[in-house]
């Protein structure tokens, strides 16, 4: 199932390579709602993994986008720790602060759905 938010860019970082089949790439969207006179602020942090880490390339801090995506939780043990991580998979940002989305029912690009679990013996991605 794909989301959209809509806010503004206030952070993206650098491309990370994972290892050799994973790369990544972070950005942070701050989302203003205004409810009954009292503004709340939300800063959301998003991913973008593999071909999808260029569509950060043509955008900057400040600007306003759009972003689809879905929620992917995993399972994550190690040392017989369990743990559960949630991520936020971008697979579409548009520039602008157009409500008018494209494609909102459509599943994602079959690229984004892998399982992103760290290697054996790696750390937590985050």
């Amino acid at each position: 199932m794909a989301y959209e938010l809509q806010g503004k860019i206030i952070e993206i970082t650098p491309t990370t390579q994972i290892s050799e089949k994973f790369k990544k790439r972070e950005f942070v969207v701050e989302k203003e709602e205004n409810n009954g006179g009292q503004v709340w602020i939300d800063t959301i942090k998003f991913q973008a993994v593999q071909a999808k880490c260029e569509l950060l390339d043509n955008l900057q801090v400040g600007d306003m986008v759009n972003v689809t995506f879905n929620i992917k939780g995993n399972k994550w043990e190690k040392n017989g720790k369990i743990s559960y991580f949630n991520n936020l998979d971008a697979w579409k940002i548009e520039k602008g602060g157009n409500t008018n989305f494209d494609g909102i029912d459509q599943a994602p690009p079959a690229e984004t759905s892998f399982d992103s679990t760290p290697e054996e013996g790696g750390d937590l991605p985050f």
